[in-house]
């Protein structure tokens, strides 16, 4: 029996207790709330073959983007970021994944006939963000296998309404005719179209398909990849832009993809979501320049898509965060696709893939233009796993290796056709200070032997850990891509 002292004393701490611990779960549900409440929405706008002159904040004068121009005054635009691969399939798996493509056995651009893709084991950014509930979606080009085990359904994606490779990759297409089949449409992991004929609104579908994900989701986070299969040749645009450019069809493409940017940007302000949506936008790779009359413009970078030159692995990037990183400003420094999802990560608290990934974390470069990638040297891998070059800080070394040039004595084409390529031996080493030389003209390899030196501990480093075909090394820490099991 308790005295009346300990029944007097005993009741208080108890009810104290009670009443700590209720304002404590009170606490922690309210805490809990304002996390999943502010949580970024993230909005990565990845455009096809686009070249980094296409764009009127990167100097294009013959081709109108009031919206991208807009985006990059009220955000961050790059002048020096770089893919990782100048080639489709290979730059979305890096993308996506954080990793270099090469370290994942995914190498140039998968096609019908192709019995591998991204690896299920992988995660995606999609993947990496879902167990934060987001909603996550893709509209437009997937092209990392079109098995069904390697579609974006099974690879951290709850929406798919597009292409599973290459918009050229169909009958009707000059180079291609009778080879591939009709180009599929795709919804979740069902065909429901062909679009052999006519694609002339694929990327006003893609941008409804958008529109409508981000009203459905205003309620939730949500990560939307908008994956424009333009301006990849065949070149189709919709009526409502259609010889609306000073450039021909390749610039009427150009104006509706800048349309669905602005499309876009205006569904997250209707829906009072642009303070709290991170907007990115970059192409995959360099201009298709074979294709003339056709293809984009890399000006004033040397050569174009399908090379590991400035203008087949620069690309336009512009990123916004109302309110988080700064406004208008021009980062300089170098950085990477490979470097977004562990920006992400970062920003949101997701967990880092437990595979082994090459990116970094940039979110200081977007906020201070003095601020440097944490990444010391970025590798450029091209053609089945050959180190062909390295960028570090201000500089590009190239080893010796075969690359494609247009053949000297076509005339220009604007009719769909490509003209020819040659090849060319780079025989050996060169070295470009990419600020004082953008175009990559001056060789100065033999004037910089400590930048040299360095730059050659950099490479060890990277043929140790993924290897080099053009040295016959094997890598140490590269992976499977996932196979086709039947």
């Amino acid at each position: 029996m308790f005295s009346k002292t300990e029944k007097e004393y005993y009741p208080i701490p108890f009810l104290f207790i009670i009443i700590l611990l209720s304002f404590s779960l009170i606490s922690c549900q309210k805490l809990d709330e304002k996390t999943e409440a502010t949580l970024p929405n993230i909005v990565l706008i990845f455009t096809d073959d686009q070249g980094y002159n296409d764009i009127g904040v990167y100097g294009s004068r013959d081709i109108l983007t009031p919206n991208l121009d807009q985006l990059a005054k009220e955000g961050v635009r790059f002048t020096n970021f770089y893919v990782a691969q100048a080639v489709c399939s290979a730059s979305r798996a890096a993308l996506l994944t954080g990793t270099y493509s090469n370290r994942l056995g995914i190498h140039g651009a998968l096609d019908h006939s192709s019995m591998h893709g991204l690896n299920p084991q992988e995660t995606t950014i999609a993947e990496m963000l879902k167990p934060l509930g987001y909603k996550t979606a893709i509209f437009g080009k997937w092209h990392l296998g079109h098995h069904p085990e390697f579609l974006p359904i099974h690879q951290g994606f709850d929406e798919f309404i597009g292409i599973p490779y290459s918009n050229d990759m169909w009958p009707n297409h000059p180079e291609t005719k009778n080879y591939y089949p009709p180009l599929p449409l795709y919804e979740n992991d069902q065909v429901i179209d062909t679009l052999w004929k006519d694609q002339s609104n694929l990327t006003t579908l893609f941008t409804e398909k958008g529109v409508d994900f981000i009203k459905r989701n205003k309620g939730n986070p949500f990560f939307l990849y908008l994956a424009h299969p333009m301006p990849h040749v065949p070149l189709f645009v919709s009526d409502k832009f259609k010889g609306k450019s000073d450039r021909g069809l390749y610039g009427d493409v150009i104006m509706e993809i800048d349309w669905s940017v602005g499309q876009i940007v205006t569904a997250l302000k209707n829906n009072g979501l642009e303070e709290n949506t991170i907007v990115i936008f970059l192409s995959d790779n360099g201009p298709w320049l074979s294709y003339s009359g056709h293809s984009g413009s890399a000006y004033p970078l040397r050569e174009g898509k399908g090379t590991s030159w400035d203008g087949g692995v620069k690309v336009p990037a512009i990123m916004k965060w109302k309110g988080q990183w700064a406004e208008g400003m021009v980062q300089e420094n170098p950085a990477m696709s490979i470097d977004i999802l562990p920006s992400i990560a970062k920003i949101t608290g997701a967990k880092l893939p437990e595979h082994l990934i090459d990116g970094k974390d940039i979110n200081a470069m977007l906020k201070e233009k003095k601020a440097k990638s944490q990444q010391e040297a970025y590798y450029i891998y091209y053609n089945r796993n050959e180190l062909q070059a390295l960028v570090m800080d201000e500089w590009k070394l190239y080893f010796p290796h075969r690359y494609r040039v247009i053949a000297p004595g076509q005339e220009f084409r604007d009719d769909g056709f490509p003209v020819k390529y040659t090849m060319r031996d780079l025989t050996e080493m060169e070295l470009y200070h990419i600020p004082t030389d953008p175009s990559e003209t001056n060789n100065v390899i033999h004037s910089n032997p400590a930048i040299l030196d360095k730059m050659m501990e950099f490479a060890k480093r990277a043929r140790e850990d993924m290897g080099d075909a053009l040295l016959k090394i094997e890598g140490s820490n590269n992976r499977e891509p996932g196979r086709v099991t039947e």
